[in-house]
C-alpha cells in the first residue's frame, strides 16, 4: 500500500507564551522562573509531535505574514520532518499564554480570538491545499473554526477535501464541529467525553459502557471515533469493534495537560499509518499522550520516552 501523507490544515494557530513560576497568589508580583514562546494551535502542535515521533508530515493552514519568518525560525530544528506549506495572510498570528504553577501544580490558559480567516484569505487556502492533497492523503482539520459565513467557506474546503478522496480527520467542537459531522465522510473523529456529549446533544457519562453506546450512534458518518479521557486514557470505537487504551501503573506525576489531546491524535496517526492496526495504533497514541503529559517530550527522544511507558489495550 502507499504511503499516507499527513496534513495538518490549522485556520486559528497560534503563539503559546508558556511561563513558569513557583506559587501564583492574584495581586502579586512574581519572577518567572522561565518562559518560551512556540508557535502552536492545535493543528501545528499535531505536525510537531508526529515530527517528534519521526513521521514526516505537512503543515498546512493559515498564519500571519508579520510573524511568518520568525514561525519558520522557531521550527527550524525540526524542518527535517514537517514540510512547512501555510497560507500567508495579511496580520499576525495571535498569541496565548499559559501560566504554570510549579509548587500547586496547576496551570491557566489565557486564549486570543484569532484574526486571520477572512473570505480572501479562506479562498487562497482552499486553492493551496488543491496543490499538495492527493487520494493518499490524511488530511486533519483541528483547532477553532469561525462562525457565520467564514464557517461556510470552511466547510466547503472541507468539502473539497472530501470530494479529493483523502481520508479526514476532525478535531473542532461546538458548532463547526456539528456541521462538519452532519455532512458525514469523516474518516477519523476525536472529541473528548464533553465534545462527545455537546455533538449528540445528551449528558455521556465518563464511563466505558456509555462512552462506547454513545461513539456507536456517530458510526454511520465516521469510520472510527478516537475518544480522549485524560488520565483515564483513550477509548476507540469502530462499527465492528471499540478497545480501551489506558497507562500500566501511576508510577509518574502528569505535570501538564498542554497539548496531551493533540500528541494524542498524532500518535494515533503515527501508529495507524505505520501499522493499519487500530490496537497498535491505539497503544502508540496512549505513549505519545502520557510521554506529553510527563513532559518527556521536552528531554527524551521518542524512543527514549517509549520504553518508559507501558500500556494496555483491551477490547471492549
Amino acid at each position: 500500500m502507499e504511503a499516507k501523507n499527513i496534513i495538518t490544515v490549522g485556520i486559528s494557530p497560534a503563539w503559546d507564551l508558556i511561563c513558569q513560576v513557583d506559587g501564583l497568589r492574584w495581586g502579586e508580583h512574581k519572577k518567572i522562573l522561565s518562559q518560551e514562546l512556540v508557535a502552536a494551535g492545535k493543528a501545528f502542535n499535531i505536525s510537531g509531535a508526529l515530527a517528534w515521533v519521526g513521521v514526516k508530515n505537512t503543515a498546512a493552514g493559515l498564519w500571519g505574514l508579520d510573524d511568518y519568518q520568525q514561525m519558520l525560525d522557531s521550527t527550524r530544528p525540526i524542518s527535517d520532518f514537517i514540510d512547512i506549506r501555510f497560507t500567508r495572510t495579511t496580520g499576525k498570528t495571535r498569541r496565548n499564554i499559559t501560566v504554570f504553577d510549579t509548587s500547586a501544580h496547576r496551570e491557566i490558559h489565557l486564549r486570543d480570538e484569532s484574526k486571520l480567516a477572512s473570505k480572501q484569505s479562506l479562498k487562497q487556502l482552499a486553492a493551496d491545499l488543491k496543490d499538495i492533497i492527493t487520494e493518499q492523503s490524511i488530511v486533519v482539520f483541528a483547532g477553532s473554526l469561525p462562525d457565520g459565513e467564514l464557517l461556510d467557506d470552511c466547510l466547503s474546503i472541507i468539502a473539497g477535501v472530501r470530494d479529493s478522496g483523502a481520508e479526514i480527520v476532525i478535531d473542532t467542537s461546538g458548532k463547526p464541529l456539528r456541521e462538519i459531522f452532519d455532512s458525514g465522510g469523516i474518516w477519523l473523529l476525536k472529541p473528548n467525553v464533553g465534545e462527545l456529549s455537546e455533538l449528540l446533544g445528551e449528558t455521556i457519562e465518563d464511563e466505558l459502557s456509555s462512552i462506547v453506546s454513545a461513539g456507536r450512534k456517530l458510526c454511520k458518518k465516521v469510520r472510527m471515533i478516537l475518544v480522549s479521557r485524560a488520565a483515564k486514557g483513550a477509548v476507540l470505537i469502530t462499527p465492528e469493534s471499540a478497545f480501551q487504551g489506558k497507562i500500566k501503573g501511576r508510577d509518574r506525576t502528569a505535570l501538564s495537560t498542554i497539548g496531551c489531546g493533540d500528541y494524542l491524535l498524532a500518535g494515533f496517526l503515527a501508529g495507524f499509518t505505520d501499522t493499519q492496526d487500530i490496537g497498535s495504533a491505539l497503544a502508540k497514541a496512549i505513549k505519545v499522550a502520557s510521554a506529553r503529559a510527563y513532559r518527556l517530550t521536552d528531554t527524551m527522544t521518542w524512543p527514549e520516552a517509549e520504553s518508559q511507558i507501558d500500556v494496555e489495550i483491551c477490547p471492549l
